[in-house]
């Protein structure tokens, strides 16, 4: 599996990365969300850059121009509710892409720290032969995306995937390795080399989901 880590070369989303761990800027949830909408936009890039392309035929107001457009249809997975920040961005580029919804959540058992992640709610076209992104901005054990991307193959086989967070851990980048097709590719803002006894990325940069929408009950 391919691993492509921004933090490895500086550039604008190490910027959106430091103020996405930020305690003093991070409480500002509407940034928190334009940061998390920033990184899916460059990684949406980056991933265009992998895609098959056909030559167009079309006419401009002075003549014929021959031009290229995406030959792969793209369908965008995400998790639900930390994932839609990061999703929307990637939506800004691929604007046509076809959209897959993944309702995964942690339920704790009654003592200690250890939880089950369940997935609740699906909603997606046929991913048959299409290419898969599938985004969750934080990677801590790779669990809830491996159960995602189990709930997304009831709607077919992808013939490509990309796998999209904004921070990952080693553990999980690990995990994912094992679990997910050999050409699978990996793209990540910051790979961190812990995870506490919560299943929180250390230093990762805390809740997403609660740090984008407030926090839940």
């Amino acid at each position: 599996m391919e691993v492509i880590n921004f933090a490895e070369t500086p550039s604008l989303v190490s910027r959106y990365m430091m103020e996405l761990r930020d305690v003093n800027i991070q409480h500002d949830p509407l940034r928190f969300r334009t940061n998390l909408d920033r990184i899916g936009e460059i990684m949406a890039y980056e991933i265009s850059r992998r895609l098959n392309y056909n030559n167009v035929d079309i006419t401009t107001p002075l003549g014929p121009c021959v031009c290229q457009d995406i030959a792969d249809r793209v369908v965008l997975g995400t998790i639900l509710r930390a994932g839609l920040p990061f999703h929307h961005g990637f939506l800004n580029y691929f604007d046509r892409a076809e959209n897959a919804f993944v309702s995964a959540y942690r339920r704790y058992k009654e003592k200690g720290d250890s939880f089950d992640v369940l997935v609740e709610y699906l909603a997606s076209p046929s991913i048959e032969g299409k290419t898969l992104v599938l985004v969750d901005p934080m990677l801590a054990t790779g669990s809830s995306m491996e159960l995602a991307y189990k709930a997304l193959l009831t709607k077919g086989t992808p013939a490509k995937i990309h796998i999209a967070s904004v921070i990952a851990s080693r553990q999980s980048v690990e995990y994912v390795k094992q679990h997910f097709p050999e050409d699978t590719v990996l793209w990540v803002g910051a790979i961190d080399d812990e995870v506490n006894s919560h299943s929180y990325i250390v230093p990762g940069l805390g809740d997403a989901g609660d740090l984008a929408y407030g926090e839940k009950d």
